[in-house]
């Protein structure tokens, strides 16, 4: 029924298999060895929770700078779809689920502003700090500056990279991460 409204008010609702595509592209960069390994993120939940976080505030950002409210809802949609069932896996019953997922919903949305305050400060692409410590805090609990720098370059980088996508290639899901520099 809400497909209807929304056609009645000349919306129309992205694709479902354009929204699995998004996110199977932003799920993969997160999980790309190359964080782990070289970039020293943790390979642990939280680490991988993370990471998933930062490649779909990513794309968030993309979308909202494109004004693209429904592709964007759509997507956050099918990343707590994804959060829900991987927590009923990981045995998490109905009463907790809910307090799990809003505490998921709390840490997205809290990095997404902490993300967003550091990438729009002013000196950020001349590799200001502000961006390494908010990445620093969020992925690598307050240590490895050092490490945090490095991502934190890679998070200019992918920003570049996606602002260089339309819309239409969201749409059909061909957008692309760069990789991180060793």
């Amino acid at each position: 029924m809400s497909w209807l409204f929304d056609r009645l008010q000349g919306r129309q609702r992205p694709p479902t298999g354009s929204i699995a595509a998004i996110y199977a592209v932003i799920v993969t960069q997160a999980r790309q060895a190359v964080f782990y390994r070289d970039l020293r993120v943790p390979d642990s939940v939280e680490g991988r929770f993370d990471l998933l976080l930062l490649h779909l505030w990513l794309v968030l950002r993309r979308l909202r700078a494109l004004s693209q409210k429904e592709l964007s809802q759509a997507l956050f949609d099918r990343f707590c779809e994804d959060m829900d069932d991987n927590l009923r896996e990981m045995g998490i019953g109905d009463v907790a689920l809910k307090k799990r997922m809003r505490k998921v919903g709390e840490a997205f949305y809290g990095r997404a502003h902490a993300y967003d305050q550091a990438m729009d400060h002013p000196a950020v692409e001349q590799g200001d700090d502000a961006l390494a410590a908010v990445v620093c805090r969020n992925v690598f609990n307050g240590s490895e500056i050092g490490q945090a720098q490095r991502l934190a370059a890679y998070v200019r980088a992918a920003g570049r990279e996606l602002n260089n996508f339309s819309e239409a290639a969201f749409r059909d899901a061909s957008v692309r991460f760069p990789m991180p520099e060793d």
